[in-house]
């Protein structure tokens, strides 16, 4: 009963009731694993729980208890100064720093379905009946955050930080590990492990729970859904092991204490490695299998009581010779030696404070492969041979490459690993010897010194042991350990650049209210043409040869066309021929050759219209088409609005980013979809416009429910108000609560639609679904073309008598005034207080009332820059101050276009914090696609195609 008191949201399914009651990790950790007899037994408690929310009404008895948020505010044991401390930078600095490495195997576990109420939605039908469409209780009755700037903490019952432990069962609490770990405060953390095994979206939280995770962004609020999923995979992991050793008969309770004490995958595998099965027959192994173990125990026990020569058997391998025998203990030891916790605790601890490097040189094959070259200077090489030995020359700055393992980059340790998958170069860390001599030194005088008096020749087996365990075992330890910590960083920050790109990119302010022609440059195959309507409907398709005989009259044709459909906007894909294509419209342009028409152009990113145009989803949208007019449609719809036409493709073919190869797939691609679902999400997404694929990546639905949306307008015709979701198959309340605040119902859209068509579908549509119970209102909304969520709709209803305002008159300039006028009188805490809601979804609200219709968050963001003439790389002079668009964000630098059709880099040292605004100081290289700056020309190198850039100022 506590705990279902203290839970955050009482109204889950039963699956997740059950989840919230003990913790809910093996839910989270092993989703898939043996749950039908669960759900059977549980299946018949669920109607209850949706059933009967009531007992959450009456507060009085639960203001009584600790675990209630309300007390736990006055009676807090911590400090408010402590609060303030842990809640201000250490949030703030991570908001564009994320960590999205996480085991493969678990990530899919842990996060898959974010959002999903397949629990709910997947019983039987006549069970469907009993959903309920209500919300949990305004935040404020939940946990009462208005008391400080940055949110207020919940206390966590020590019965769910036990639940938790148990569930894990490891030695360590949860809650505060991921705590110290994230720099988050404890009840933040608290709060997200609730929120997501109740089955809430990273969006969903960040808008409209935000004083639950302490007004933390998406980016933070993921990093620490990552660290949890890296710990229960090494609880996980953690088991396996304490399996595995108990089979083999060698689990101590002390071992299992120290296996589970373990707060990283590091310590786990420091523990384990002593007790790992060699996957061959070592020379340890080889000794053991003689018998010269217990040699070996003598020897650091009793060595006065050792007689090498005892153990001497003619004609046996191994134990022929005193020399022999002397060896096979040696070699004992030195695996001894090796897998000695303490050991190699002392060991990393004097790497630790030495200079470690890693170098790395030209391997002997990449050498091999240049020397041809050498001798056959007048012949003509092959295509073979030129690209190998192209790529053999990107990896010149690595030929002879030495740094600190503590100062290398993350993009030198990407390229690094390249080059030696690629065998053009071989790597190595360096340890410096001073470590090898501390070490011999602290195992022979102390860790491995014998008990009693040992003689001068067993004295030189115990060194020879230790230098053999340090050379042959220990050395490579070492290496493969720091090599895989450095990958590992690297491909964190990787994945974390990849994020912010893909960010900058889908919100790129679109091009609205203009016909644009979009073209994919060609030579052979001719440009292809598409011309589209100001909503994107494609008006016309054609091909034209403009870069061979007869140019005059592809001219005239495409003067035609463009006054034909009064088009004046004219978008060209950066691939092959774009140069050729963009001199040929800028002269046209420069006759004034489309007069009366101001036409101008701009070059867009084409990465990824090829391999759409082949997509099925391409297929599904332009059937007849053929696929090199596909990718000029979605070349021009590309400018038109960004968001909707990329997440159609794979983010990894959007051209962001650098070393995509070389990180983890999985990983990529979990951080990436994340990213994507939280533009949508924010951008929101008209219901009655928006493609299937675009609806698939709102918060909280997904291919299934999004087809079922789709299927349903078709059906039925434009939604009227956000309520008619609830018809729909599979849209239970948790799909419904976490979608509709960012679906749009804009009365444009719906306007096509009658209430009588609506009535007559609607019993018969119900019937089909189970959800006769649902009473769905047949008129429109105001409210649903705005970012207020459905659950706060009585508290803006509330808001509006208050101002004097209606719902008629959202967006409004006359309401604007009213709101504005009651903020200034009163403040917006005591409006809040007065409509029974928290500042922060006041806020929400009143934005929701005072944005004009059609509010486009990406409004604020750059768009394409369009031109009408063209400059050529030639005509760069160094020193020359030029402006220009960031086209992709690296680990060492950013990538401009400044229009001359090659793209100049700003390395990463000329990106000082002096040259930036005050809000972007705080990113990790501050710059990102999109973005407009100033520049100076540093260098101009011709033959190479390059141009070194000096940032001068970003341009607001």
């Amino acid at each position: 009963e506590d705990n279902e008191e203290w839970r955050p949201k009482p109204k889950v399914s039963g699956k997740n009731a059950r989840n919230a009651a003990t913790g809910g990790l093996k839910a989270a950790v092993k989703r898939n694993a043996k749950t039908k007899e669960a759900k059977g037994s549980k299946q018949p408690k669920t109607p209850k729980l949706l059933k009967e929310p009531k007992p959450r009404i009456p507060r009085k008895p639960a203001a009584k208890q600790k675990t209630q948020a309300g007390n736990v505010l006055k009676s807090s044991n911590c400090p408010e100064g402590e609060r303030d401390d842990q809640s201000g930078p250490n949030i703030r600095a991570k908001e564009e720093r994320v960590s999205f490495i996480v085991s493969e195997a678990h990530w899919s576990n842990v996060l898959a379905g974010e959002g999903s109420s397949v629990p709910v939605l997947t019983a039987k039908k006549e069970e469907v009946k009993e959903d309920d469409f209500t919300f949990d209780e305004p935040c404020q009755k939940k946990q009462k955050t208005s008391g400080v700037c940055l949110g207020q903490p919940t206390a966590l019952p020590s019965s769910g930080a036990q639940a938790l432990m148990n569930e894990l069962n490891m030695n360590w609490d949860l809650i505060k590990l991921l705590s110290t770990l994230t720099c988050v405060e404890h009840w933040v953390c608290m709060n997200i492990i609730v929120m997501v095994q109740e089955e809430n979206t990273v969006p969903f939280m960040v808008r409209y729970r935000k004083e639950k995770i302490n007004y933390m962004d998406a980016d933070a609020v993921r990093d620490v859904l990552l660290v949890y999923g890296e710990l229960c995979f090494l609880a996980k992991k953690t088991q396996s092991v304490i399996q595995t050793l108990k089979k083999d008969g060698i689990l101590t309770t002390e071992l299992e204490q120290n296996l589970r004490s373990c707060q990283s995958a590091d310590e786990l595998d420091h523990v384990y490695s002593p007790y790992k099965k060699d996957s061959k027959l070592t020379k340890a192994r080889r000794a053991k299998a003689l018998g010269l173990e217990s040699a070996a125990a003598v020897l650091m026990d009793t060595p006065h009581k050792l007689d090498l020569r005892a153990w001497i058997k003619s004609g046996t391998e191994g134990l022929s010779s005193v020399e022999e025998v002397a060896k096979g203990v040696e070699h004992i030891l030195a695996d001894v030696i090796a897998k000695d916790p303490e050991t190699l605790t002392y060991v990393k601890k004097s790497c630790e404070n030495s200079m470690v490097t890693i170098q790395s040189s030209v391997s002997k094959s990449a050498l091999k492969e240049k020397e041809p070259e050498k001798s056959i200077q007048g012949n003509k090489k092959t295509g073979a041979q030129q690209n190998k030995n192209k790529d053999i020359n990107k990896f010149h700055l690595y030929f002879d490459f030495t740094c600190n393992i503590k100062c290398i980059q993350p993009h030198q340790t990407l390229a690094i690993n390249r080059g030696e998958s690629l065998k053009i170069l071989t790597v190595k860390v360096n340890i410096p010897d001073r470590v090898k001599s501390d070490f011999s030194r602290w195992c022979i005088n102390k860790r491995w010194r014998p008990k009693t008096f040992a003689r001068e020749e067993l004295h030189v087996i115990i060194r020879n042991a230790v230098e053999d365990s340090y050379k042959r075992l220990i050395l490579p330890f070492l290496t493969r350990s720091y090599r895989t910590k450095l990958t590992s960083v690297a491909e964190k920050e990787s994945i974390a650049m990849f994020v912010r790109n893909l960010r900058q990119r889908l919100l790129v302010c679109p091009v609205r209210g203009c016909v644009i022609m979009g073209v994919d440059p060609g030579y052979k195959h001719g440009c292809k043409l598409a011309i589209l309507s100001p909503t994107s409907q494609i008006l016309h398709t054609d091909i034209l040869y403009l870069h061979y005989r007869g140019q005059q009259q592809e001219a005239e044709k495409l003067r035609f066309l463009m006054n034909r459909y009064s088009c004046t906007r004219v978008v060209i894909g950066n691939g092959t021929a774009c140069r050729e294509t963009e001199s040929f419209f800028s002269d046209l342009i420069s006759k004034d050759y489309f007069h009366p028409l101001d036409v101008s152009y701009c070059i867009t990113n084409e990465a990824g219209a090829s391999i759409y145009s082949v997509s099925p989803e391409a297929v599904k949208e332009m059937p007849d088409m053929d696929p090199n007019l596909r990718s000029a449609v979605s070349i021009g719809r590309r400018v038109q609005d960004p968001l909707a036409e990329l997440v159609k493709i794979d983010p990894k073919h959007i051209g962001i980013g650098t070393y995509q190869h070389d990180v983890s797939p999985k990983g990529l691609k979990a951080a990436l979809d994340g990213v994507v679902q939280e533009c949508v999400s924010f951008v929101g997404v008209d219901i009655n416009l928006c493609s299937e694929a675009l609806m698939r990546h709102v918060a909280g639905l997904n291919m299934g429910r999004a087809k079922n949306i789709a299927e349903w307008r078709e059906r039925n015709g434009p939604f009227i108000n956000r309520e008619q979701l609830k018809l729909v198959k599979g849209m239970g309340p948790k799909t419904y609560q976490q979608c509709a605040g960012f679906i749009r119902i804009n009365p444009q859209t719906s306007a096509k639609s009658s209430p009588h068509s609506i009535l007559a579908e609607k019993p018969e549509a119900k019937k089909g679904k189970g959800k006769t119970c649902v009473n769905i209102p047949t008129s429109f909304n105001p409210l649903d073309q705005t970012c207020i969520h459905p659950e706060s709709y009585h508290v803006a209803q509330r808001f509006l008598s208050i101002v004097g305002g209606t719902a008629r008159q959202i967006g409004t300039a006359d309401l604007q005034q009213y709101v504005e006028s009651k903020v200034r009188s009163s403040s917006v805490e005591e409006l809040a207080r007065t409509v029974d809601t928290t500042p922060e979804t006041l806020k929400l609200i009143i934005d929701g009332l005072t944005q004009p219709p059609g509010f486009d968050i990406r409004q604020n963001f750059g768009r394409a820059d369009f031109k009408q003439g063209v400059m050529r790389m030639s005509d760069l002079r160094v020193g020359a101050v030029l402006t220009g668009r960031v086209d992709n964000t690296t680990l060492f630098g950013a990538f401009v276009d400044i229009g001359v059709g090659c793209s100049g880099l700003i390395h990463k040292s000329n990106i000082t914090l002096d040259k930036l605004p005050v809000s972007q100081r705080r990113r990790s290289l501050a710059l990102g696609p999109g973005e407009r700056v100033e520049v100076r020309v540093l260098n101009v190198d011709l033959v190479r195609g390059r141009i070194g850039l000096d940032l001068i100022r970003v341009l607001q």
